[in-house]
């Protein structure tokens, strides 16, 4: 590996795969798109479209599968790092640009931290100012937390987690290898568990809304991440489950007694209440929002502004969101739907005179009339 930020596709190819065509020993120090790359700069092509790019492209190589190569008029004196997926190579090679510009930083904790004596902090660690951490919380080796970042009692970092500024992580809640978990994000605050005790109708109703204690954790695998200000509920007895890398967007809440399956991605804003079971691979739009109690098979894909109301049990894509179209025809498709239930009563009658009619002419075989 070289030592400086600039790096040769001959080490990155010993690091990640791929085969070089042209000079392994050409050097490159950053990323760009095909049309702005210099000869310093790794480019990539991940779209056909952008196909013809790569003939007029000055970056130093470019990151291609095999069948695209074979599409290149002028390869000769060219370098390529040829690989079956380029954008998940590029997505690697950016982490290493990334670490290679990235200062190193001393372990260590902040003169403004509070570590409680009863906890346990591996010295490779870094505490940043103003962190609390509790009692009887254990912090792996090399875990990062940001300025802000509250570590509830009893809390369990794995190695290499990082947790940016202002995360809280409630008491109990175990968090694997790798984990990253970004600015204002909230691990295991209380379930939304009420229990109705309530008498009588109307403004005679008295009563109040019973707190069911949340007395499970969080419990999240190895290499998640978690976007900011997203909200993961602790179950009420049970655990809510995140398995192994899952990508979670922003300002997402995932409620109670969760369990969001192996490498699913769910986007912003989306909704999950609690007691949803959301399988291996799949995909959660923008928005979405998942009543309780239902399952996701694997590999489902939800679109986004989706709501489910139910399980959906085999593989495949869901859609109940209506598409963006002009206001004008909205409003004429919204008059419409506001008079189905009209329309449905128009049809049954017409079908009921129909069925009527029909019925005289098997009485009478010689009638001719088709009034309705």
């Amino acid at each position: 590996m070289a030592s400086n930020s600039a790096i040769t596709l001959g080490e990155l190819t010993q690091r990640f795969g791929g085969d070089i065509a042209g000079d392994a020993g050409h050097r490159v120090n950053g990323l760009a798109p095909l049309d702005k790359a210099g000869p310093e700069q790794l480019a990539f092509l991940a779209n056909q479209k952008y196909l013809s790019q790569v003939e007029s492209t000055h970056a130093g190589a470019v990151l291609i599968s095999p069948a695209d190569l074979e599409k290149v008029t002028s390869p000769e004196g060219r370098n390529f790092i040829v690989t079956p997926n380029p954008y998940a190579y590029f997505a690697r090679v950016a982490q290493v640009f990334i670490d290679l510009a990235t200062p190193p930083v001393e372990p260590g904790v902040h003169p403004t931290a509070f570590i409680h004596p009863a906890a346990q902090v591996a010295a490779s660690a870094v505490i940043g100012p103003h962190v609390s951490v509790e009692a009887g919380a254990v912090i792996g080796e090399r875990v990062k937390l940001d300025a802000g970042v509250s570590i509830g009692q009893g809390v369990k970092l794995a190695d290499d987690v990082h947790l940016y500024p202002h995360v809280t992580v409630y008491h109990g809640c175990k968090l694997g290898a790798r984990v990253i978990v970004h600015a204002g994000a909230v691990i295991g605050a209380d379930g939304f568990g009420f229990a109705p005790d309530f008498v009588g109708d109307g403004e005679a109703r008295t009563g109040s809304w019973v707190k069911i204690p949340q007395v499970g954790t969080v419990v999240i695998a190895n290499d998640v991440e978690i976007g900011a200000n997203t909200t993961i509920d602790r179950g009420a007895m049970a655990d809510t489950i995140i398995e192994e890398c899952v990508k979670i967007d922003n300002l997402v809440q995932i409620g109670h007694n969760c369990r969001i399956g192996a490498y699913t991605v769910i986007a912003g804003c989306a909704g999950i209440a609690g007691s949803t079971n959301i399988g291996r691979h799949c995909m959660i739009g923008g928005a979405v929002g998942i009543a309780g109690h239902v399952t996701l098979a694997d590999y489902v894909i939800v679109t986004a502004q989706s709501g489910v109301s139910k399980s959906l049990l085999k593989p495949g894509m869901y859609t109940s969101a209506f598409p963006a179209v002009n206001h004008a025809d909205w409003n004429k498709s919204a008059a419409i739907v506001r008079n189905l239930d009209k329309l449905r009563e128009r049809i049954k009658t017409l079908e009921t005179a129909a069925e009527k009619q029909a019925e005289k002419r098997q009485d009478n075989p010689e009638s001719t009339s088709d009034t309705l």
